[in-house]
């Protein structure tokens, strides 16, 4: 009995002593702005050939830091932001262009690790989770490559497959909603943290109704975004 309460203080105190070492509780908080360039295609389905529709992304965000596990630093980031996507389509066919804008506002909600120096240096972090938004509006541009507007049915009778139900068809279902995810720096100074990232959006909804008496089967976004963002600490552990 007298080995078995030894061993058993032992245990204790070395599994008191790890989670000292591997758990360690932080309570900081940060916030601030983000902007960047968005680079978006449909997943249609039947398929349209395209080309990334390029434009613009900004908005604001916050951090919970919440814990030091191991060497890896855990926090939850939310982000209130504006972004334009859509799709540019690839007509070989003739000179016409065709380019859909859609602006939406997305609510990403993700958990964050990060590895490396959190206070003054350098940490690299990955970050994932859901995504919502809601449509704001869309522009739908017709044009030529000269530059001169117009729309010629040659355009129409030559698309492939005969793919041409997206023309003035409206987005119609506004909500929008999917996975994010991606990879990033982190530069941690006096002044506040800088952060360059890369980021995936993989939708898992779709702009046009999919029922069977429907045209298409699946119309999901499918983002690529480049971003830097700026925040400053507001709330900080005490030492």
């Amino acid at each position: 009995m007298k080995a078995r309460n030894i061993i058993a203080t032992a245990l204790l105190l070395v599994g008191t002593h790890l989670h000292a070492q591997v758990g360690q509780i932080y309570n900081d908080f940060a916030i601030g702005a983000n902007g960047g360039l968005t680079m978006n295609n449909m997943t249609f389905s039947p398929t349209i050939k395209q080309d990334f529709h390029l434009g613009s992304t900004f908005g604001l965000t916050a951090r919970y830091t919440c814990e030091r596990y191991f060497s890896a630093y855990c926090a939850l980031q939310a982000e209130l932001n504006y972004a334009q996507l859509g799709w540019k389509e690839r007509i070989e066919t003739s000179t016409d262009t065709y380019q859909r804008s859609i602006s939406y506002i997305q609510l990403p909600l993700m958990a964050r690790l990060g590895w490396g120096k959190y206070e003054r240096g350098v940490m690299g972090y990955i970050i994932i989770g859901p995504q919502a938004g809601f449509y704001l509006g869309e522009k739908e541009t017709r044009g030529t490559t000269d530059g001169t507007p117009g729309w010629t049915e040659e355009t129409l009778r030559k698309r492939p497959n005969h793919v041409t139900a997206q023309y003035d068809l409206k987005v119609q279902n506004k909500f929008d909603y999917g996975i994010t995810g991606g990879a990033g720096i982190e530069l941690s100074t006096s002044a506040g943290r800088f952060l360059v990232e890369g980021r995936y959006y993989f939708g898992l909804s779709d702009i046009f109704h999919n029922s069977k008496k429907d045209y298409f089967g699946k119309s999901a976004n499918g983002t690529i975004v480049a971003k830097i963002s700026y925040l400053f600490d507001i709330r900080k552990k005490q030492k």
